[in-house]
Parts: C-alpha cells; sequence; structure tokens
C-alpha cells in the first residue's frame, strides 16, 4: 500500500503511525494504569514500543534514502509534537497552551534550517 508514494512520504506516514504508538506507550499509563503498579506499567508500554519500533526502524530506513540523518531526525522531532499536542489535549485532557505554538514555530525554524539548499 504504501509502495504506491514516494520514499519520503512512505518515511513521514510510517513516522506519524510510529509516534502515536510511541505518545501512548510513554504517556497513556499516567491516565489509564495510575493505580497499578509501575513495572505493571513498564511491561504495558513496552508491549506497545514494540508496534512503535516496527513502524519507526523501517521508516527510518526508507527515509534514509532520501534524507540525511539530520533531516530525519528534525522532522522525527516535528512528528513527535504534531503527535503529543493533539494527544495530550484530547486524549490527556491537557488544557491548550500557546506554549505549544511557540514550539511548533522553533521547529518550523529548524526544519527550515535543516532542508534549505
Amino acid at each position: 500500500m504504501l509502495a504506491h508514494f514516494p520514499p519520503g512520504l512512505q518515511a513521514i506516514l510510517l513516522l506519524v503511525c510510529s509516534n502515536i504508538f510511541m505518545t501512548f506507550a510513554w504517556y497513556a499509563h499516567l491516565k489509564d494504569m495510575a493505580a497499578k503498579p509501575w513495572y505493571i506499567a513498564a511491561l504495558a508500554s513496552w508491549g506497545i514500543a514494540l508496534f512503535e519500533y516496527l513502524l519507526q526502524v523501517p521508516a527510518n530506513r526508507i527515509g534514509f534514502t532520501v534524507y540525511d540523518l539530520a533531516q530525519l531526525k528534525i522532522l522525527q522531532e516535528v512528528i513527535t509534537l504534531s503527535v503529543f499536542v493533539p494527544f495530550a489535549i484530547f486524549y490527556m485532557g491537557q488544557p491548550f497552551k500557546w506554549d505549544f505554538v511557540w514550539a511548533g514555530v522553533c521547529l518550523m525554524g529548524a526544519v527550515y534550517f535543516m532542508f534549505r539548499g
């Protein structure tokens, strides 16, 4: 299915999916397993993280065919913030903060510097 897309877009789509799993693995236990011992949450997080890695490793391998290492890292950070903010607001019930916007603006500056010709 993804083979029909250019490699750069394949990498981005896989990284978005990977980051969804990563965000849930890292933070969902704070809401859903708050009453459980930390090691139960850690085991659940490791289980979720397996799916993150099954997407992240091929994403980076595909992405490295068209992006350099620094560009891949900046893409990862932009995607992470793009996934985290809706997760924090809609899933975790955190209030919107303008700091999310300012962090995004800073990341867009990083994208500019990493991708400029």
